[in-house]
């Protein structure tokens, strides 16, 4: 009788459990995205995010929202999510300083914040899943100064620095990583901006001041992502300066890529956003799991798992971009850019 009174309490404490966890798994979780000016978050991140989640946890609701730049919307989209019943958020801040609150917030109602791409320094969240981003910051201006060096251009030739959003945590990280690499060289820095809102029209606006200002002592841009490089760029065409100083950029948009291969652009930052995509949706199944996921290091006291780019010039993009299929030829070589794809080897 005792026997079958506790193998009957198992099996129903099974059942139990059994149901919490189904119930778990069928949970539904938030991807809140900053801004549109970058074209990732809808070409690469959202679906990275979402393909990877209908593998890992099939029976979850995804809700998708992008804030455009604007923290009040980002605010009410995130209330709205977790009265939604929303139990994991994953959250790329407008403002890291202004999510904060939001990270407080959710976790006294027992929701997990998975931190995605900019980090939010003033309150830890439960997981964060990034690039590398001051290393990102480090290798595009540490490129660009091997490159003026391999050039010839003379020690104490002067470079403009243009950050991203000062709001975004993450492009204070890239704006550190430039510094350190630009102080430690022999170039100069004539003048430095950050980008309201990563806002490309900004970038070109300040560029084309500058022109202005300093002509052709500018021998060089670090720009801090492919927005505000496009925005440089046009800049420097419109004022007609012939050759283009030599102009970094971040996340390989399919843009900066044909800017690279017309040799527009000097460099980009390979950062497949699938890949931060998949982490984040396991780090959130593992949360639903009652698991808690392996911290790789630790930023801004929050557990975390930062990946390596790799940076793409002229020189490899075949190699880091079209051999490892992150974009095909049909894609990026168009009628303009087909003959330069022939040229490094893309198109037969």
């Amino acid at each position: 009788m005792t026997r079958f009174t506790l193998a009957a309490s198992s099996l129903a404490l099974t059942t139990v459990l059994g149901g919490a966890v189904l119930a778990q798994e069928a949970a539904t979780i938030a991807f809140l995205m900053p801004d549109q000016a970058s074209t990732r978050y809808e070409q690469h991140d959202f679906p990275g995010f979402k393909a990877a989640l209908e593998e890992l946890c099939p029976d979850c609701t995804v809700i998708y929202q992008n804030a455009n730049a604007d923290v009040s919307l980002q605010q009410q989209q995130f209330n709205s999510v977790i009265a939604q019943g929303a139990k994991i958020v994953v959250l790329d801040p407008v403002d890291s300083a202004a999510a904060a609150g939001l990270v407080q917030m959710a976790q006294s109602q027992g929701v997990k914040v998975i931190a995605y791409d900019r980090p939010i320094p003033d309150v830890p969240a439960d997981y964060y899943v990034s690039f590398d981003n001051k290393g990102i910051g480090q290798a595009i201006a540490q490129s660009l100064v091997d490159h003026m060096k391999a050039e010839g251009i003379e020690a104490g030739a002067g470079v403009l620095q243009i950050n991203g959003s000062p709001t975004d945590a993450a492009a204070g990280l890239i704006r550190d990583g430039i510094d350190a690499a630009l102080d430690a060289s022999e170039y100069k820095t004539l003048a430095e901006y950050d980008t309201p809102d990563w806002a490309p029209p900004k970038a070109q606006e300040f560029t084309a001041g500058q022109i202005n200002r300093f002509g052709a002592d500018i021998k060089g841009i670090v720009a801090a992502n492919d927005g505000t490089a496009g925005g440089a760029i046009a800049a420097l065409k419109a004022a007609g300066v012939d050759p283009l100083p030599p102009v970094t950029g971040n996340d390989a948009t399919i843009a900066a890529l044909q800017l690279i291969i017309a040799g527009d652009q000097y460099n980009t930052i390979s950062k497949p956003s699938e890949i931060v995509a998949r982490a984040a949706a396991e780090v959130a199944v593992a949360f639903l799991k009652g698991e808690t996921p392996e911290a790789k290091t630790t930023l801004y006291d929050t557990p975390s798992e930062l990946f390596v780019p790799a940076v793409v010039t002229r020189e490899n993009i075949k190699a880091e971009i079209f051999d490892k299929g992150i974009q095909t030829p049909e894609e990026i070589c168009t009628a303009d850019y087909a003959e330069a794809c022939r040229e490094l080897g893309i198109l037969e």
